[in-house]
């Protein structure tokens, strides 16, 4: 016989998940103040069929997003960045970077600075020189030209290093054992050195025809000047000039320079005794080395050769880190050249500048090493014994194109003394 079910029995049916649909569902709440107990089991759920999967959409197909739409809100990645101060190491590390930052520009600073400072404060110290003619003057057409001159200058030299230089006899200051005319282009070519013989028999002015060093012993630098001017027709922007005690003093703070010697060298007037080969000079054997004379076959040219081409050597090593980068070298470099230079009274840093970069490409082939073209060696004189005597054809277009500023790429007819 059925009972009929009562109000009690169909809330714990409805409890226990019967459905409509004819499943069941778990009632998993905690039935608090009930204290009948389940002896009747729980049918099993029903197994349900999953739903298919839905397609894809592509971005076109999804509907455009409409008022009543609900969309998640979008969040600011900045949001994500922690707040707060950061933590002591990493203040620590970046204060530590920018000390260092800042103490290795402030080194680089000093350093350029110091770079600079020196070669003016050098040049402050050099001897002038009144080397300006008076009167008529050849016209100014372009470019740069700069007399150097080498003189046997003893002034400031000690009896102990005139006998180390072998300097102690001779008129002190009377003579230039080099004499060099430095073009430096405007218009483009090479720079050029060329060497004017000392013996060069030409009219100096007012004193009728000598050898050119004289004109230097008469009336020094102004006089040596005027009469370059007017033998080659070539307008001198500025003067420049070197003495013995400068010259070895140079060569000594570079810590002696490199040079090839083309033969054995023994002279006894000079000082040296020199084996073929390449082998580094002292500021005294240097000093031998481009003075000597007799013990070169070629004579007064043979010397002027080896003056262009120890002076390269010279520039050459003096522009070489290891002589830049180490100060006290740098500024004794500075100090030696400063104090046995004599310039124009109108010479500037920057000419000096200009003949320095001249000099310095000889050996890397941007300088043309030139000497006047010669006739002859042997001219024999009433007034000054042996003399050199030019080619006037050659000389002239020589020092034509030097005027004219026209670009040199190679030795002009006559220039390599050969």
């Amino acid at each position: 016989m059925s009972r009929p079910e009562s109000g009690d029995d169909r809330d714990d049916d409805r409890d226990l998940g019967h459905d409509d649909g004819g499943g069941y569902v778990v009632d998993t709440r905690n039935r608090l103040g009930r204290g009948r107990a389940r002896s009747r089991p729980l049918p099993p759920l029903a197994p349900q069929a999953r739903p298919a999967p839905r397609p894809a959409r592509s971005p076109e197909s999804r509907p455009a997003p409409g008022r009543d739409q609900a969309y998640a809100p979008q969040r600011d990645p900045r949001e994500d960045r922690p707040t707060g101060p950061p933590p002591p190491g990493h203040t620590r590390r970046r204060r530590r970077r920018r000390t260092i930052l800042v103490a290795v520009l402030l080194v680089v600073l000093l350093w350029l600075a110091f770079l600079v400072w020196v070669p003016f404060n050098a040049w402050g110290n050099v001897k002038r020189v009144d080397n300006v003619p008076s009167g008529a003057r050849p016209a100014d057409n372009g470019g740069h030209n700069y007399l150097l001159v080498g003189s046997d200058g003893r002034d400031g030299l000690t009896q102990e290093q005139r006998d180390q230089l072998n300097a102690g006899g001779g008129d002190i200051g009377s003579r230039t054992d080099s004499i060099i005319l430095v073009h430096v282009p405007s218009a483009g070519g090479k720079s050029a050195l060329v060497s004017i013989p000392r013996d060069s028999y030409v009219p100096i002015p007012g004193h009728g025809t000598n050898k050119i060093n004289a004109a230097f012993s008469i009336g020094g630098a102004k006089l040596l000047t005027q009469t370059v001017e007017q033998v080659t027709g070539i307008h001198l922007d500025g003067y420049l000039e070197i003495g013995f005690g400068g010259f070895a003093n140079v060569v000594n703070s570079l810590g002696g320079v490199e040079v090839c010697v083309p033969f054995d060298m023994k002279d006894p007037e000079a000082a040296i005794d020199l084996k073929k080969g390449c082998q580094t000079l002292d500021g005294a054997t240097a000093l031998g080395y481009v003075r000597a004379r007799k013990s070169d076959p070629r004579g007064d040219i043979g010397r002027a050769e080896r003056q262009r081409q120890f002076l390269g050597a010279v520039l050459k090593k003096a522009a070489t880190p290891s002589t830049v980068l180490i100060p006290w070298r740098y500024k004794s470099l500075a100090d030696a050249t400063a104090s046995g230079l004599t310039v124009g009274q109108t010479t500037q840093l920057a000419d000096a500048a200009r003949i320095l970069q001249a000099l310095r490409g000889v050996d890397g082939g941007d300088t043309l090493s030139l000497v006047v073209p010669i006739e002859t060696a042997a001219l024999q004189t009433s007034n000054a014994g042996v003399a050199v005597k030019w080619n006037s054809t050659q000389a002239k277009a020589l020092f034509s194109a030097l005027q004219n500023d026209e670009p040199l790429s190679v030795p002009p007819a006559g220039t390599t003394g050969q």
